[in-house]
């Protein structure tokens, strides 16, 4: 839920932003700097959440901390990357397919019902994927929307 608070946040000021003080209204750049937002947070939850997130991982995934790590990594540069015009429909493709690497971990942890902020088995369980797998799906459309879609349109 807060990653979805931070990006509609965000995008929210951004817009408000380019409206009031650019006097244009710029719908895929205040996607994309919310987007960065939202992975920057999500980022952040990979170094602070370590332990509840390797619990996340099924057991057959070796090296569980680094792949948290690394994933984290992988979000921080995506969301920099959103912002380089060379660079910026790759990343995006790449962060789709990352977002549906990722469903699946967080189904694992659904069925487990971990919560990754405390790093226990007493999480929200099944009812969260109702939420989960409609905002992953979100996440891909907004990321399609404001920087694959509309740089084509560009072109």
């Amino acid at each position: 839920m807060k990653p979805l608070i931070v990006l509609l946040s965000v995008f929210t000021v951004t817009l408000l932003t380019t409206k009031f003080v650019f006097r244009n209204v710029e719908f895929a750049l205040s996607g994309r700097i919310a987007m960065s937002a939202m992975l920057l947070f999500t980022a952040i939850a990979h170094f602070v959440f370590t332990k509840g997130m390797s619990m996340m991982l099924p057991d057959f995934i070796p090296y569980k901390t680094e792949v948290v790590y690394l994933t984290g990594i992988i979000e921080i540069a995506a969301a920099i990357g959103l912002f380089i015009p060379n660079f910026r429909i790759m990343t995006a493709w790449l962060l789709i397919a990352f977002f549906i690497l990722i469903l699946p971990a967080n189904i694992y942890a659904a069925i487990e019902q971990i919560d990754y902020q405390k790093g226990t088995f007493d999480g929200n369980g099944l009812s969260y994927l109702w939420f989960r797998v409609p905002l992953q799906f979100l996440f891909i459309v907004w990321t399609y929307l404001s920087a694959i879609k509309n740089e084509k349109q560009t072109e």
